[in-house]
């Protein structure tokens, strides 16, 4: 193992947030790994893999659908892509797609949909621009199939087998898969989700594969903690530099809009607005990606931390206001790690 475990019960309030938030949810699983100063600060294992009577128990290797955080692995994807010179983050998407929705593309960039800025959505089964590429933000799926193959035509290389190549086999990683929702294994948890809620959405699936990805708490965390050192690992520049760094730092093309921020699809933390998806404590250039499993991955440069939370709970329950809950879960890990320093 790269880390040496470290506990302390400076995290116990996250821990309380997170089992708080999976009652709420209804999820049977959960999960929370948080490293912090270069060690596993806390690892908690809540409930089991779903509600039957003989269902095992949530573990270290449990694995969680992540759903929209496989959003990091994309945005990777798309940086080592630009970093070996396959495409620029300014060219025109117009240069790799043919097809009917020609016009919708006009004024596209890649950057725009790393960005989330592109307008483009589907509306009645047709592709339309909503606005300006560059001008408004929107979290629409159409960017994510867009950016899989293009990343796939301009590198010959799926997003998994880059991931798998570049991270998962030099960093021995075993909890981190794609796999078809048909062929689940013993350490995949079932998902909770409401009896109308039957459906997985376009984001859901990655490279067109109908595979989805599955990864365990610790290393999403490790994942995260990746990031965190710049691509260096245990003193070996495992990825270069200037990945990690166009991945996590801001990239959207009007800074000067009130308007969320974003690296490589990556959330970043720039000024508060009402409608951040990050803690208003949580501090400038810190970054995360969440997914509507509720699984979030923070990453905090600052006080040099990754926290993950893991639920198997698809959606939200009536009356939990997400958006609330995922702030104060990051506000929450921020005032946890600044009582650690003061201690420490």
């Amino acid at each position: 193992m790269l880390l040496q475990k470290e506990y302390t019960n400076l995290f116990d309030d996250v821990e309380t947030h997170v089992k708080e938030s999976a009652k709420k949810l209804g999820a049977s699983g959960a999960a929370l790994f948080i490293i912090h100063n270069d060690k596993i600060a806390t690892e908690s294992y809540i409930g089991k893999h779903s509600n039957s009577t003989n269902a095992r128990t949530i573990q270290m290797n449990s694995q969680f659908h992540v759903a929209s955080v496989r959003k990091a692995y994309i945005g990777f994807a798309a940086a080592y892509a630009i970093y070996n010179g396959y495409f620029s983050i300014d060219d025109p998407i117009r240069k790799f797609v043919q097809g009917p929705h020609l016009p919708a593309y006009e004024g596209v960039t890649i950057r725009h949909l790393l960005t989330h800025t592109h307008g483009l959505n589907i509306v009645d089964g047709m592709l339309i621009s909503e606005y300006i590429p560059g001008e408004s933000w929107a979290y629409r799926g159409p960017s994510i199939d867009l950016l899989t193959s293009i990343i796939k035509k301009t590198t010959g290389k799926t997003v998994a087998e880059i991931i798998h190549e570049q991270v998962i086999e030099p960093l021995d990683f075993h909890s981190t898969e794609w796999i078809k929702m048909s062929k689940p294994h013993s350490k995949i948890t079932s998902i909770i989700r409401d009896a109308d809620n039957r459906f997985w959405t376009e984001t859901d699936i990655v490279d067109g594969s109908g595979m989805n990805m599955y990864v365990s708490a610790q290393e999403l965390a490790l994942w995260g903690y990746l990031h965190l050192k710049e691509g260096d690992w245990g003193g070996k520049q495992l990825v270069p530099k200037e990945i990690i760094r166009m991945a996590t730092s801001i990239q959207t093309p009007n800074r000067k809009l009130p308007m969320q921020k974003n690296g490589f699809l990556w959330f970043v933390k720039d000024t508060n607005y009402s409608f951040n998806q990050i803690g208003d404590k949580v501090p400038k250039g810190s970054y995360q990606l969440l997914g509507y499993t509720n699984v979030a991955l923070l990453v905090i440069p600052e006080e040099n931390l990754v926290a993950v939370r893991m639920f198997n709970r698809y959606g939200s329950s009536e009356g939990y206001n997400y958006l609330d809950d995922i702030r104060s879960f990051g506000d929450t890990v921020y005032t946890s790690s600044i009582k650690s320093c003061r201690t420490g």
